[in-house]
């Protein structure tokens, strides 16, 4: 097929199938041969992956697989496709490349290949390229044998694994897992995971054999006081820290559910690689070494498990991980005047009493974790997993039923279910008084771009319907603390959580983006009085914004104004037009339900509206138009002192001159350039602009953006998101010439964030395959092979921004929940359905079947008075 006309043609006659909870059928996505195809310029556009959406990983396809552990703020550790523990990150930050030699085991007594870790083949990136690899890596466990072959499935939060060797009469599987339960906080936010190796004798005989976990001392700090504790059926590896880093302090403990099991809390100790080559001794024997805790100095820890099974019989057994590390060394943000003590002539909100509930309740220099509030040790986090631990399962396994009793296409339950692993990452942290606080995303061992970016997390739309009140405790923040009388706000908040200074711009995308989000949380909850304390906040935000970008009150946002893209955006653009538009309306909604006089932002909406459409709109998709003259704003060389745009050289000064100031898009075709009218409808409110000149701008991004390789793309700023043979979605082109000298910063790169919400609002639009078109494109970048398919990264690893992913759930079936009017809203864009449905109080499924809606609650409660079904009353089957 050489065009991508052609390839939709041949999609859509595949029809969209169920995804279930088994593998997919062969229909379910594109068929190899084709899915390699042409390019629109008669160039090979590289080797498509050939795996089956929401499928099996094999081969090749296992080799980045790492899908993160954890609860919410609490830490990971992953599981990689073949088995491995890696990405371990349990000190309040990102330890990217922490793999710290902890491993299951099994030997068959009387096998002369009895013995192998509990790991598939070691992929061949692990064999060089690695830090120290070129010394040898002296002892990795990756020089232990291995079982020969691997498959990794998932069904989030769950990672299964299927182990098979022909020397060894057994068939492995491996569950990883950690409680995920949407609305329930607390439970999706512990310090804990498990996996469960389930062994089955598959030979004509009995086995007697040997499981062991096995974990060397990785706390270990220089001058800590480290030792190895016992613990019910295990151990606890503990770092006391020290008095110059108390942070270092943590406990990591590893325990099994079967009384017999035995503990080896000390290695042998010796020199060289003496202890990893005693206890593999010691494994590959079928042995079982009991040792007692030593005071200092061990090198690692073993527990094992004896057993025998009968031909055909099977046993599992739970090893379950907590671990605590109560301090931290981080602080971001450069804090304001303590909120206790702020005033309103110091600049800070006055704030409804119920919205400073949380500062009350804190107060420390460096960050500290929600889950030390509620346990103060390794062995109470233990005993609540151990206790709760079949509960837990069971409650993560109704979520995990029901979102993928989905029958969506299944490009797009994956690419959901993929990023929801996001939420599991240390880019999210809960501080101590159980709000939210996150990254951007994670650099190697650092958060990467502090303090909830308001225009980063304007993308994301999981929190939102799966954990409602902690996506509300962002909104007390942004209002709040964020917030000074004046109605600017800090688009990064401080950690810990403080009022913090406004030297900065706003951000013209963030903060209008949180005044729509103030009306989502408000449909979401139900809460009317919620949003009657935080109207005040939020109509200081909008005038704000109205005296900084549209002074002369025109409904034209002009002046320069701060946004995603780390510059300023000079005179009107579709972009933060949109969201002007959209956030007025949302203030007058609210107003006009709590009996407020909104009629002047009424107007401005109009006059917004009336601009965007008929000045900015070119006849196919929305513009800039880059102005200087004519502002309040000085000239942007004067105004680069507190501008992201850097100094102007001399060369840049006769651009200036030429072209205007550095970093616009002009004429260009911005994926993002209706971002504003995407926000508006995920958080329940009408189009802003006409519904026809949206869907056009949007068929112009996927015509012009999408690229099927990008072999002979140039892009001189971060290329590793996308190149090469890949394809991807660009951030803007200029399809009808005036591409600047120097276009806004990131603009020739890919973002999968963005492909996610330009696919989600085409699917809103009705342009169901060609959102889908940018699913498959994106999702075959992280198919395994050089990408992890947990791991969609941009500025850091597990970026917040593709949580935009969750919002094609709505873009495809139109499915909404209101609480305030407890309506249930379906407007399908692709016939029957079934899909995921997640509310304040409770979770299930919808279906459309025969144009009749039906609900299933399976967790909670979900109250329903009305159902809308395309516009039109109806009830529920």
């Amino acid at each position: 097929m050489k065009t991508r006309a052609d390839r939709r043609r041949f999609l859509k006659n595949l029809g969209m199938g169920g995804v279930g909870t088994g593998l997919l059928s062969a229909e379910m996505s594109c068929a190899p041969n084709e899915r390699k195809g042409i390019a629109e310029n008669n160039k090979p556009i590289g080797e498509r992956s050939t795996r089956a959406y929401n499928g099996k990983y094999s081969d090749d396809y296992l080799k980045r697989i790492a899908m993160p552990i954890g609860g919410m703020g609490a830490g990971m550790f992953c599981l990689e496709g073949a088995g491995a523990i890696s990405h371990v990150s349990v000190r309040n930050k990102p330890d990217i490349f922490n793999e710290p030699g902890m491993f299951a085991a099994i030997s068959i007594k009387g096998m002369d290949k009895g013995a192998k870790v509990l790991e598939g083949p070691v992929p061949d990136w692990k064999k060089f390229g690695l830090r120290d690899a070129g010394n040898g890596l002296g002892g990795a466990i990756t020089g232990l044998p291995h079982f020969k072959k691997a498959t990794f499935e998932t069904r989030f939060p769950f990672a299964g694994i299927e182990l098979e060797d022909d020397d060894l009469p057994l068939k492995v599987q491996i569950t990883g897992w950690s409680p995920f339960i949407p609305g329930d906080d607390d439970n999706s936010s512990l310090p804990i995971g498990a996996i469960e190796y389930k062994l089955k004798n598959t030979g004509p005989g009995a086995v007697e054999a040997v499981f062991s976990f096995n974990s060397k001392n990785f706390l270990k700090v220089d001058k800590g006081t480290n030792t190895v504790k016992p613990i019910t059926n295990g151990f606890v590896l503990s770092e006391a820290g020290t008095k110059e880093e108390p942070s270092k302090k943590c406990d990591f403990a590893l325990f099994t559910n079967d009384a017999a099991t035995v503990v080896d809390h000390c290695w042998f100790r010796g020199g060289w690689w003496d202890p990893l080559t005693i206890a593999w001794n010691t494994i590959k024997n079928a042995e079982v070494r009991p040792v007692k805790p030593v005071e200092s100095g061990a090198p690692g820890a073993s527990l094992y498990v004896p057993f025998s099974l009968a031909a055909g019989q099977e046993k599992t057994i739970k090893v379950m991980m907590a671990w605590y590390s109560p301090d931290s060394d981080q602080s971001f943000g450069k804090m304001g005047i303590r909120a206790e003590d702020c005033l309103p002539e110091d600049g800070c909100a006055d704030s409804p009493d119920e919205l400073d509930k949380y500062d009350k309740n804190f107060d420390a220099k460096f960050f500290k974790p929600w889950y030390s509030s509620r346990f103060s040790s390794v062995n109470e986090v233990s005993s609540y997993w151990k206790d709760n631990y079949d509960g837990l399962y069971r409650k993560s396994d109704l979520f995990t039923k029901a979102f993928y009793a989905s029958t969506l296409p299944p490009e797009v339950v994956e690419a959901v279910a993929a990023n929801l692993s996001i939420l599991k990452s240390p880019t999210v942290q809960r501080q101590f008084d159980g709000r939210l606080w996150n990254f951007e995303g994670c650099g190697d061992s650092w958060g990467c771009c502090h303090g909830s970016c308001t225009h980063v997390w304007n993308y994301a739309q999981a929190i939102p319907h799966l954990f409602p009140a902690l996506e509300r405790s962002l909104r007390h923040t942004e209002f709040f603390e964020n917030q000074n009388a004046q109605g600017h706000q800090n688009f990064r908040a401080t950690s810990p959580i403080r009022v913090n200074d406004h030297n900065f711009h706003a951000a013209a995308d963030g903060q209008l983006g949180g005044i729509m989000k103030v009306y989502r949380e408000w449909r979401i909850s139900g809460d009317n009085v919620w949003v009657g304390k935080m109207f005040p906040l939020v109509k200081s935000s909008m005038d704000f914004c109205i005296r900084t970008w549209d002074p002369s009150e025109k409904g034209i946002l002009e002046e320069p104004h701060h946004n995603t893209y780390d510059i300023e955006f000079w005179g009107p653009d579709g972009m933060h037009m949109s969201f002007y538009v959209g956030a007025l309306n949302a203030l007058v909604a609210m107003g006009k339900f709590l009996g407020k006089d909104v009629g002047k932002y009424e107007q401005l909406a109009g006059q917004g509206k009336a601009f965007m459409e008929s000045e900015l709109y070119d006849g196919e998709y929305f513009i800039q138009k880059i102005k200087v003259d004519g502002l309040k704003a000085p000239n942007p060389i004067e105004a680069s002192a507190i501008s992201m745009g850097g100094q102007y050289s001399d060369e840049a000064r006769q651009l200036l001159e030429e072209e205007g100031p550095k970093y616009q898009y002009g004429n260009g075709c911005l994926s993002d350039g209706v971002l504003g009218a995407w926000i508006a409808r995920v958080c329940g409110l009408d189009d802003p602009i006409d519904p026809g000149k949206l869907k056009s701008h949007l068929l112009a991004v996927h015509k012009y953006n999408l690229k099927d390789n990008l072999s002979d793309h140039a892009n001189p700023q971060r290329p590793t998101f996308a190149l090469g043979n890949d394809g991807g979605l660009l951030l803007c082109s200029w399809p009808k010439g005036g591409k600047l000298s120097l276009p806004f910063v990131y603009s020739d790169e890919v973002w999968t964030g963005i492909e996610y919400q330009v696919a989600a609002h085409l699917m809103e639009m009705g342009a169901v395959e060609e959102g889908l078109e940018i699913v498959r494109t994106c999702r075959d970048r992280y198919d395994g092979r050089v990408r992890n398919p947990f791991n969609e990264y941009e500025c850091g690893s597990w970026y917040a921004r593709a949580l935009s992913s969750y919002g094609m759930l709505q873009g495809l079936t139109g499915v909404r929940y209101d609480a305030v009017d407890k309506t249930l809203y379906v407007d399908s864009r692709i016939g029957d359905f079934t899909s995921f449905l997640s509310t304040e109080n409770g979770f299930g499924t919808v279906t459309l079947k025969g144009g009749q809606p039906s609900l299933d609650v399976v967790y909670g409660e979900i109250s329903v008075d009305k159902v809308m079904v395309s516009g039109k009353e109806l009830t529920l089957a």
